[in-house]
């Protein structure tokens, strides 16, 4: 399987450290105070560029300095994977793209995910528009495949503790960030990714989120080329220590880290 139009699919990871980032404040443990920029975490996100397409999946409180580090001229859309504030609460930021491209920004989620950013940001969506808020144009998706352009996505429903959260499968990448458990129906829509991304929260087991074991065994299963552990915690450790002790296809991503697929 190939992206659409068998062009390559760009991935740049925005931001890969959980819902406050890495370092933590206050902390003082090795990982926070670390002077490798690869334990520098912003709030998970990713980028994909295909066939001319600038889409982001889930744009959280970092998007704005993500869009400045990656020198972003463009965006085409915004895809959600649930409503959680660190992948939401930079949706206010969209309005840049508004100013300079003279267009809407598409975003896309469940009706679930929709209802919680229009309570979160009821001004945007006010029948009395404020002038400064972002235009957007909402498209609900569900267990159906979509197309953005002529980008087709695959939806991968997953469980965040008891939330639905979505994964996405994009040609012959998958990824999914804020998971504790797969269900064997939608485990058979990753199977065959050259590609996947899976969250890793930290060593011990989490009511809501894979540990980093949890996760390794599932990419051992499924067997991919390569393989991204994102979403990360301090407590995973030193990026470059616990990457020693990975499976060969298994690394952590990385804040700016690029994929050619």
């Amino acid at each position: 399987m190939t992206t659409a139009g068998n062009n390559q699919l760009k991935v740049t990871f925005l931001g890969t450290g959980t819902s406050i980032g890495v370092p933590v404040i206050t902390c003082d443990c090795p990982v926070c105070k670390s002077p490798d920029p690869h334990d520098k975490r912003m709030r998970t996100s990713v980028m994909l560029e295909v066939n001319g397409r600038t889409i982001v999946i889930d744009c959280g409180p970092d998007f704005r300095i993500q869009m400045l580090r990656e020198d972003v001229n463009n965006l085409d859309a915004v895809v959600f994977t649930h409503e959680h504030r660190d992948h939401i609460a930079g949706l206010d930021d969209i309005r840049a793209f508004n100013y300079v491209l003279n267009k809407k920004i598409d975003i896309y989620g469940t009706k679930q995910v929709m209802e919680a950013i229009q309570t979160e940001f009821p001004y945007i969506f006010s029948s009395t528009r404020y002038f400064g808020a972002p235009q957007l144009s909402i498209h609900h998706i569900d267990e159906n495949p979509f197309t953005i352009m002529d980008v087709e996505f695959q939806p991968i429903h997953v469980l965040h503790e008891k939330l639905p959260v979505t994964g996405f499968r994009i040609g012959d990448f998958t990824y999914i960030t804020d998971a504790s458990y797969i269900s064997p129906k939608e485990m058979e829509k990753i199977k065959g990714s050259r590609v996947i991304v899976l969250n890793a929260l930290r060593n011990s087991k989490h009511v809501s989120h894979f540990s980093v074991g949890e996760a390794v065994e599932i990419l051992t299963r499924l067997e991919p080329e390569a393989a991204f552990l994102t979403h990360l915690s301090h407590f995973v450790g030193l990026h470059d220590e616990v990457n020693s002790r990975l499976p060969d296809f298994i690394r952590l991503a990385y804040d700016g880290l690029k994929v050619i697929i």
